[in-house]
């Protein structure tokens, strides 16, 4: 595994997480800080779909229609580390959160244009 999400876990409708995602190597810090990021989602029986994506510096970021005012990408490079804040959940938004480092510097919001993945972390919103 080369990154390392948490935060995930069970929530009832209307609450927030916030969710974390830190590089597993040195080698992979160092790539991770100067390429944009993502995370993406698998609900169950779901395909994957794009959630947020960021720069490599934090400038820029684009959000999916379905959480756009709810969830919030950002960055930390000095401590090699992405986030998502959640708030407002709702149940559609159960499911296994992946991020990933892109091939890129900018924005990337197709998982094609990502080369590192995390294994996951479970978020379960009950109604």
């Amino acid at each position: 595994v080369q990154l390392q999400a948490s935060g995930g876990g069970l929530v009832q409708a209307g609450g927030s997480l916030r969710l974390s995602c830190a590089a597993a190597s040195h080698t992979l810090r160092r790539t991770v800080s100067n390429n944009g990021m993502g995370w993406f989602r698998q609900g169950p029986e779901k395909e994957r779909e794009f959630v947020a994506a960021i720069n490599w510096n934090g400038a820029s970021t684009n959000h999916a229609d379905s959480v756009r005012g709810r969830f919030t990408i950002s960055r930390d490079n000095a401590k090699n580390t992405l986030y998502l804040q959640m708030t407002n959940l709702k149940p559609e938004d159960t499911g296994v959160y992946y991020c990933a480092a892109a091939r890129r510097a900018s924005v990337a919001t197709t998982a094609r244009e990502y080369a590192s993945w995390g294994q996951g972390t479970q978020v379960t919103v009950s109604s």
